[in-house]
């Protein structure tokens, strides 16, 4: 047995033995689907506007020019029509229509988990399947706030032409659902860290919380700051579908 398999088969093991899965999802998940990586040197955020990404998604450079987070945004809907939910994002809906998953906390906006099936999911930073005015609060769908943001520069309300805004939390304000994942971790007998380098906090703090075991799935290092390496009971350096297929081969095996 080589070492896939060997870690593979022991994450295996960790999940016939848990019934409260908790899986803190980062970047890592959504670049295995396709998505370019917006904050790496090559992504959308410097390659086509020269930016940093903290420039674009700051609260109040939105406030003051719209039209320059709209340039990116379109370009990251023209992205996300070209993509589908990964092998990973199935295997952790999988998991909970066997009833093994206590929920998912996301770090991603793209909302690949609920489009692979899963509903448990809080979206740490918001997602982009709804908006809403930023002056009387009028809230659109998905496919109502692509046609918008397509059809001007700025997209505006309808009903009072205030600044239409995606449900996405921006540089400047509150992370959604903190007390819920905090909880959540807390009543979790396995946390997942799935794609995180867990850099950014609060969402960096969320797996130390847990009193289960703590399996990390990560193409490179992780900051352990807030995550001291003896918490960790499993480190999956891979590329993360190749790891999971591996897991739902040794599931099988047992």
């Amino acid at each position: 047995m080589n070492t896939l398999e060997n870690t593979a088969s022991k994450c295996a093991q960790m999940i016939e033995e848990s019934d409260r899965i908790v899986l803190l999802s980062g970047a890592g998940m959504s670049t295995s689907a396709g998505l370019p990586d917006f904050r790496g040197p090559d992504g959308i955020y410097r390659r086509k506007l020269g930016v940093a990404p903290e420039r674009i998604f700051d609260i109040d450079w939105f406030r003051r020019d719209p039209s320059f987070f709209y340039g990116f945004h379109r370009e990251f809907l023209r992205s996300l029509e070209k993509i589908e939910p990964t092998f990973t994002h199935h295997f952790f809906a999988a998991l909970e229509k066997e009833g093994k998953m206590a929920g998912i906390i996301t770090q991603n906006i793209d909302s690949l988990h609920q489009r692979a099936g899963s509903k448990k999911v809080l979206e740490f930073h918001g997602g982009v399947w709804s908006s809403f005015c930023t002056s009387c609060g009028k809230t659109w769908d998905y496919q109502r706030s692509v046609t918008m943001v397509f059809a001007s520069d700025v997209p505006r309300c309808d009903s009072c032409n205030g600044i239409v805004k995606p449900d996405i939390v921006f540089f400047g304000e509150m992370v959604k659902h903190l007390d819920e994942s905090r909880e959540l971790a807390r009543r979790s007998d396995l946390f997942f860290v799935v794609g995180s380098s867990l850099n950014v906090t609060p969402a960096a703090l969320l797996p130390a919380l847990s009193p289960g075991k703590i399996v990390v799935v990560n193409r490179g290092e992780i900051a352990h700051h807030y995550l001291p390496q003896d918490r960790i009971d499993l480190f999956a350096e891979e590329d993360i579908d190749t790891f999971f297929k591996a897991v739902e081969a040794a599931g099988k095996r047992t």
